[in-house]
């Protein structure tokens, strides 16, 4: 998919005030590391991620989705009134019906006849949101469009922890699927894009691939957990070794293609913002693609793995830390279990 239309109007962040560190989790799960005898520290230690935020109880996605979409609509020089998409794009949402892009939609104001619904694609949504409203402006469908999400990741940590202390036959080994679920971190995200005519001097989107390798859809499966008190607790395993690799495996096909859609080089990438899974996945991905680690930002040991809005929160805390000189090439690589892949390439005006 190649784009000449498609500006970035808008990028923003909220996150929660709750700050966990992986030391206070362990410290929680001190019934389980002294029944197995596990070392303190090995959560940091095999992940990278230090501390990350935690929504407050009850939190429903929609209300800081919709404060995060404010933001972005605040940075953008046209009206709202123009936004004709609006995607939720979270694995969190605030109930099965309706669609969690409607509270979003109430508390922004947008217009009556803009597109309103929910997407959800594991930690792709977000990604698929902005190829979706991007395929809408390119087509002249829609003027603008906005995608926004929000990842909870209170009610997932807190059901492991509870179900991780009260089992008493789980082994060492046993526990290993749970683990990838004490990394989860709140987070909320919008991404605003429009015509060129409304942001022209933006970042502009080049181009994006998709990449879909469905055999592996058993590495990472969460839902309801039935063990937890009325069935509604949230619950994930993952295999993380045989996810790392088999989604750095699929990573490496996609981007052959990704380079080839945007018709770049490997060098003429300047900046990479990839998905935040943790120090091993970045090192492994970052090797096997041939790209420098100096010229990738990341956020997971603050903020751990924060689902949907990874790639656009890295991406947001990037762009005001280290904005890119004009001119510059960017590359958001997101890998989802499923597998799926997503890749987007941005160039900034020159």
């Amino acid at each position: 998919m190649r784009f000449t239309k498609v500006c970035l109007a808008g990028l923003a962040v909220v996150l929660p005030d709750e700050v966990v560190t992986s030391d206070a989790i362990e410290e929680r799960l001190a019934p389980l590391y002294q029944r197995l005898r596990l070392p303190t520290g090995r959560l940091e230690l095999m992940t990278g991620i230090r501390e990350r935020r935690v929504s407050p109880e009850g939190t429903l996605p929609s209300g800081p989705s919709a404060v995060a979409g404010r933001a972005a609509l605040d940075q953008s020089p046209f009206s709202p009134d123009l936004v004709g998409t609006l995607i939720h794009a979270s694995v969190c949402r605030d109930q099965l019906e309706p669609a969690t892009a409607c509270g979003v939609h109430r508390q922004l104001g947008l217009r009556d006849d803009c597109s309103v619904f929910d997407l959800s694609n594991a930690c792709l949504g977000m990604l698929n949101g902005i190829l979706q409203v991007a395929t809408q402006i390119e087509s002249g469908q829609i003027q603008a469009g906005l995608i926004v999400g929000t990842e909870n990741s209170r009610p997932l940590v807190e059901n492991t922890i509870r179900r991780l202390n009260q089992d008493q036959s789980l082994s060492r080994d046993q526990i290993k699927p749970a683990l990838a679920s004490l990394t989860i971190g709140s987070a909320s995200a919008a991404v605003l894009l429009a015509h060129r005519d409304l942001a022209g001097a933006s970042p502009r989107l080049v181009g994006g691939i998709t990449f879909a390798a469905t055999q592996f859809d058993q590495l990472c499966q969460g839902g309801h957990d039935p063990t937890s008190d009325g069935g509604q607790g949230l619950w994930m395993e993952t295999d993380a070794e045989q996810l790392l690799r088999a989604g750095v495996t699929a990573a490496q096909a996609a981007f052959a293609r990704f380079l080839n859609t945007v018709s770049w080089s490997l060098a003429e990438i300047d900046k990479t913002i990839c998905h935040q899974v943790g120090g091993a996945h970045r090192k492994l991905l970052l090797e096997t693609l041939g790209l420098p680690a100096a010229r990738d930002f990341c956020t997971y040991p603050t903020l751990g793995n924060t689902g949907s809005v990874a790639v656009p929160v890295t991406a947001a805390f990037d762009r005001t830390t280290n904005p890119s000189p004009p001119g510059s090439r960017s590359a958001w690589l997101g890998i989802g279990s499923g597998i799926n892949v997503v890749m987007l390439g941005w160039e900034t005006p020159a």
